[in-house]
């Protein structure tokens, strides 16, 4: 069968990354101008910049904090990089993104001067050409960036990883994920009915999603690490078209909870069984107390897995003959008459996080041919410690 295989995590050569070393010259700048950004005189009062930023195109319409140069070379005398350093560039525009940038938009979103290495890497994450952040950024599906938080980063930048880790927890990571929004309308171009044919739309590209793994409470290895190989601080995105909840009271073992969660994502309208994908990828977030349960019986994740993959796939006589045929000429329809959500049961990409109220686990639907991404987060060496080894 001509079945398309999602080129597997292993297989992806990921940079090592670099110590950082302390090169910023403080608020009140260096005899070099780094900063190359149009300057623009506008009113410092919160509201009206935030009119102001609407009129522009900058806005998402919340509250905006006006980027003064002090308030951007403070960000940065935070950070160990050069504001003209080019992190990636951005389609639909394929502009370059540049630190600077970065750094503008999170200050205009709140986000903490801390958290620009994880911007960094998240916009690393999304610039792999594998990601297709084109398509991500232009379709009409209501898709846009998730991103996973590995590593004691999670605490030091307050990532919700327990109760309400997927929104409505008072944490900066709302900021952090709100710039990384501003940053794909304001240097990637992306605009809803212009560069972005976005039927609905979603929640999500304001607010994005940035949450953590609780690594603490997960009988398996963080996903980073089983993506990739990265151990500490790190960040996996994934192209989600929002979240499902989905809720099992009376499972009571391990197969019958993945069972329910299995059956629960394979709705026929979903991209995965679109003609016009040929694969995706899913993400399921489960609580730990489901995951406790589920490797008492089934320790490996590997094999947990392989379980969900089975229970995530319909029959191909569900879906209507014209629609059946175009996934039979593509191979899609297995010998045993199914349609599988995924290629393989490596792409059903699964990690612990939520509280322990109840039995719930969270589902993250794909746009499609965008294939998730794992990037470590750099961590800054003081200068002093680099001459030293040097």
């Amino acid at each position: 069968m001509n079945i398309v295989k999602i080129k597997p995590a292993a297989n992806r050569r990921i940079d090592p990354i670099k110590p950082l070393v302390s090169r910023d010259c403080g608020p009140d700048a260096c005899e070099i101008d780094w900063l190359t950004s149009r300057r623009v005189d506008t009113e410092l009062d919160v509201e009206a910049f935030t009119a102001f930023s609407l009129q522009q195109g900058w806005g998402d319409g919340l509250p905006m904090i006006p980027p003064t140069e002090g308030r951007v070379r403070a960000f940065l005398a935070r950070s160990d990089r050069f504001p003209d350093e080019v992190v990636a560039h951005l389609p639909p525009s394929n502009a370059e993104c540049t630190v600077e940038k970065i750094v503008i938009n999170a200050v205009m979103a709140g986000a903490p001067a801390e958290s620009l290495e994880l911007l960094i890497a998240a916009i690393g994450a999304i610039a792999d050409p594998d990601f297709e952040l084109y398509g991500v950024n232009t379709t009409t599906a209501p898709v846009f960036p998730a991103f996973v938080v590995n590593g004691p980063v999670r605490q030091a930048l307050d990532i919700p990883f327990s109760y309400g880790c997927f929104g409505g927890v008072a944490t900066r990571a709302a900021s952090i994920g709100r710039a990384l929004r501003l940053i794909l309308r304001n240097v990637a171009g992306q605009v809803a009915g212009v560069t972005s044919q976005t039927t609905f739309g979603s929640p999500g590209r304001i607010s994005g999603i940035v949450v953590g793994e609780w690594e603490e409470r997960s009988p398996w290895a963080p996903l980073a690490e089983r993506r990739a190989g990265v151990i500490g601080n790190a960040v996996t995105s994934f192209g989600a078209m929002g979240t499902m909840n989905i809720l099992d009271t009376t499972s009571q073992r391990a197969r019958h909870f993945l069972e329910m969660i299995g059956k629960s994502l394979i709705f026929p309208g979903n991209n995965c069984y679109s003609p016009s994908m040929p694969f995706g990828e899913v993400m399921v977030a489960l609580n730990p107390i489901c995951a406790d349960i589920i490797v008492e019986d089934i320790k490996a994740i590997k094999d947990v897995q392989e379980c969900l993959w089975r229970y995530a796939a319909i029959p191909a006589d569900w879906l209507q003959p014209l629609h059946r045929e175009q996934l039979e000429a593509q191979g899609r329809v297995r010998e045993d008459g199914k349609i599988y959500l995924t290629p393989e049961p490596k792409d059903m990409l699964l990690f612990v996080a939520g509280g322990l109220g109840g039995l719930h686990a969270t589902a993250l639907h794909t746009f499609g041919s965008s294939l998730s991404q794992t990037r470590a987060i750099a961590e800054p060496q003081p200068a002093q410690a680099e001459h030293a080894a040097q």
